[in-house]
């Protein structure tokens, strides 16, 4: 996926460090990203150590709380993706070292997109808003080239990161609380590679397919 830096399992933090509140959206991104969103409230509140009464005291629903981890996950990409982009090369590296501490976000990113309908369309059409503006941002210092259709190149990287996702963990079918960051660190390990030789030194050796698709659309936009 083009945005990874990923999650795996979110540590376990208990007690007086975090709020009800917060142990409970944790707790349900984990449940919904493992289980799916059919989950039971009563699962989720056993994960999160507190009552089940308590999903409804703070967030009312459960589509409340969904809702609540919609905007985490989403926040947390975002934050995570301007970082791998504006990282010195070390830095970089510290993050895929890291890779399982962000795999259940991923997981539930891909399952809420998978699953359709008007809450994964909005979460996609999210992300791809969200990865207009730092590729903009990146484009502006230097870091990534300008495109003739920035909005199309984006919403190309992220549909084909996600789908390519999607593909890799169906062959792992038996993901667990205990190995989603063993299996999304296999996954990084095994695209990393290619995924960087390809944005970094491209793959075609000349220009001949590009000129000819420009020469056949007629009026193609100007690079930037």
């Amino acid at each position: 996926m083009q945005y990874m830096r990923i999650v795996g399992r979110l540590p376990d933090r208990h007690g007086d460090e975090l709020t009800a509140r917060t142990r409970l959206r944790d707790a349900a991104l984990e449940c919904f990203a493992v289980d799916g969103f059919g989950v039971s409230v009563r699962v989720i509140a056993e994960r999160a150590h507190v009552s089940p009464g308590l999903i409804r005291h703070h967030f009312g629903s459960k589509d409340a709380l969904r809702g609540e981890c919609d905007e985490h996950a989403l926040s947390t990409l975002r934050r995570l993706k301007e970082s791998a982009l504006s990282a010195p090369a070390g830095t970089f590296l510290a993050q895929l070292a890291q890779v399982r501490d962000y795999s259940a976000y991923v997981l539930y990113i891909l399952r809420s997109v998978r699953d359709g309908g008007p809450a994964g369309r909005a979460f996609l059409e999210h992300m791809i808003a969200d990865a207009e503006t730092y590729t903009d941002s990146a484009v502006d210092a230097g870091i990534v080239r300008p495109s003739r259709d920035s909005r199309a190149r984006v919403r190309y990287l992220v549909m084909e990161g996600i789908g390519g996702l999607i593909v890799a963990l169906g062959q792992h079918p038996k993901i667990t609380m205990d190995n989603i960051g063993e299996v999304m660190t296999q996954i990084v390990a095994e695209v990393a590679l290619p995924r960087l030789e390809l944005f970094t030194e491209g793959l075609l050796t000349d220009r001949r397919m590009l000129d000819e698709y420009l020469l056949y659309i007629g009026d193609p936009p100007a690079t930037a």
